[in-house]
């Protein structure tokens, strides 16, 4: 009875103790389809595309989006309520013939929704685009801005 509990009897090799869970792992790509290309690598998920900064001041939100090689031509943005939506489409290089070697750059179709923290004045938004950087400055409503309070 010792001997069999030593030498692992009657299996002789090594069971690695992750072996369970590299199993585990192969079952759940399986379950959930992990998508592959029709070169057999893993297909390419939507990262968060575009970058954005939401901040504000005393008067205005601002959105500051990183859109480097998309046209005003290829925005749309929208506004409803509290809600600014940036959709757009940044077209893939030309050459198809190129071997990569590393892909990092998101193309395609992109959107982005946000829900701003307080009520805007949706007729005054303005919007630029410059060096790659879409600025969309949103005044906030006159209930939204801060009131000094003086104290007598």
């Amino acid at each position: 009875m010792i001997t069999r509990r030593w030498i692992d009897f009657p299996a002789f090799g090594f069971k690695s103790p992750f072996s369970d869970l590299d199993r585990m792992k192969r079952q759940l790509d399986q379950l959930f389809g992990q998508a592959t290309d029709e070169k057999g690598y893993p297909a390419r998920r939507a990262g968060v595309f575009p970058l954005i900064n939401l901040t504000e001041n005393k008067n205005n939100y601002f959105i500051r989006a990183e859109l480097p090689g998309v046209s005003a031509e290829e925005l749309d943005i929208q506004s409803t309520d509290r809600n600014i939506a940036i959709t757009g489409h940044r077209e893939t290089p030309a050459d198809e013939s190129a071997g990569y070697h590393r892909r990092e750059r998101e193309f395609g179709r992109f959107s982005r929704a946000f829900t701003l923290p307080g009520e805007i004045e949706r007729d005054k938004i303005d919007a630029t685009l410059k060096n790659g950087i879409l600025t969309i400055t949103i005044p906030k409503a006159e209930e939204a801005k801060p009131k000094q309070i003086k104290i007598r």
